[in-house]
């Protein structure tokens, strides 16, 4: 993907996976662990704005529109940091993966992100939540916080729930006896209280206009599918848990004929590392797990990226979206787009193409 250029439209319809990546003016698209939202016959792209040397966030979540994917107006920061000191969102926080999806009931734009207070590391591990009347914003924070506090999820059995932890016992992790307890809910009822983590995050819209959040939780090692309330500015309180002790992360997710099919990544910081498949009847599980859709040379690593979303388009069409890091100059980290192709079986199929072309 490229700006397009006077006299060559044909370079503006392709899209060039871990290519140069610049909007409509020439400037390169800072916009990462982000989102695409359909809406009003516009593109829009939410993501991190990164800094060239910094790593903790400065600007806040950019916005770029585009009516073609391939061509792509800046239109500006659809929420920024904030000046006051002590503000959940105070500039030197960490905003990650922010996705934005359309309440048609309250007419309201959502978005959610995965938020990290100031000076303290990764040890929030919250989920923060904004809201605009228009698509491009500005947003106006609302809040952030951890997810369902007191509530357990659905999926853990009643002899689970009664389970009382030691954790002086498990400060020793990987081990088997860790491995287990981690299995049966430890960080669960470590956290009850407090809420569940909340890391890496996508949101996922049905087609009954339910919204869920899925997200990297349990210190990174298991994922939570969490249903949305119906204005999506709040948790229902129903959740469940996919892949106890997996440690996966950078969830993605997409519906097809009634399958619900997630890909996820393993936990390798900035590196690259081998994919994860799973897919279920109902988006309350059971989650099976299959090997990685990825074919081509790199596959093995992604094609040296990380996943963050998938766009589903009209005419059974689906875009993998992927983030090159580059933690030297995140600002300059890559993006991999690529088309999702189905096999026989209806299991999903992503070939590395060196650039390709939109064909609906």
């Amino acid at each position: 993907m490229r700006a397009q250029v006077k006299g060559s439209p044909e370079k503006s319809k392709e899209i060039v996976p871990g290519g140069v990546w610049n909007d409509v003016d020439g400037n390169y698209i800072n916009a990462h662990g982000g989102g695409v939202l359909s809406y009003g016959g516009k593109y829009y792209w939410f993501g991190e704005h990164r800094p060239d040397k910094k790593f903790s966030t400065q600007v806040g979540v950019t916005c770029y529109s585009s009516t073609d994917l391939c061509n792509w107006k800046y239109e500006g920061v659809s929420l920024s940091v904030s000046d006051k000191a002590g503000s959940d969102i105070e500039k030197g926080c960490i905003m990650e993966r922010p996705k934005v999806i359309y309440n048609a009931k309250t007419k309201k734009f959502v978005m959610w992100f995965h938020l990290e207070l100031k000076g303290k590391g990764y040890e929030a591990a919250r989920a923060g939540i904004a809201v605009s009347d228009t698509p491009v914003g500005p947003y106006r924070f609302i809040r952030s916080g951890r997810v369902n506090p007191g509530i357990y999820p659905q999926d853990m059995t009643a002899e689970e729930k009664a389970t009382v932890w030691d954790e002086e016992e498990y400060k020793e992790w990987w081990t088997p006896k860790w491995r287990e307890a981690v299995n049966k809910g430890l960080f669960v009822k470590r956290d009850l209280q407090s809420g569940q983590m909340s890391r890496d995050m996508g949101l996922f819209v049905d087609d009954d206009g339910k919204a869920y959040h899925i997200y990297s939780s349990e210190e990174n090692l298991t994922m939570q599918i969490a249903e949305l309330t119906d204005d999506y500015m709040g948790h229902s309180g129903k959740y469940i848990r996919v892949a106890p002790g997996g440690h996966n992360e950078a969830p993605t997710m997409l519906k097809r004929n009634g399958m619900y099919w997630m890909i996820t990544s393993g936990c390798t910081g900035w590196a690259p590392n081998e994919a994860r498949m799973f897919s279920a009847p109902s988006i309350w599980g059971p989650w099976t797990q299959h090997p990685h859709p990825f074919v081509g040379k790199g596959a093995e690593k992604t094609f040296g990226g990380q996943s963050t979303f998938i766009l589903s388009l009209p005419g059974d069409k689906y875009i993998f979206m992927a983030d090159i890091w580059k933690p030297d100059s995140l600002m300059y980290s890559g993006y991999i787009w690529l088309p999702i192709d189905f096999d026989k079986s209806g299991k999903p199929v992503i070939v590395w193409k060196d650039n390709w072309k939109l064909s609906f």
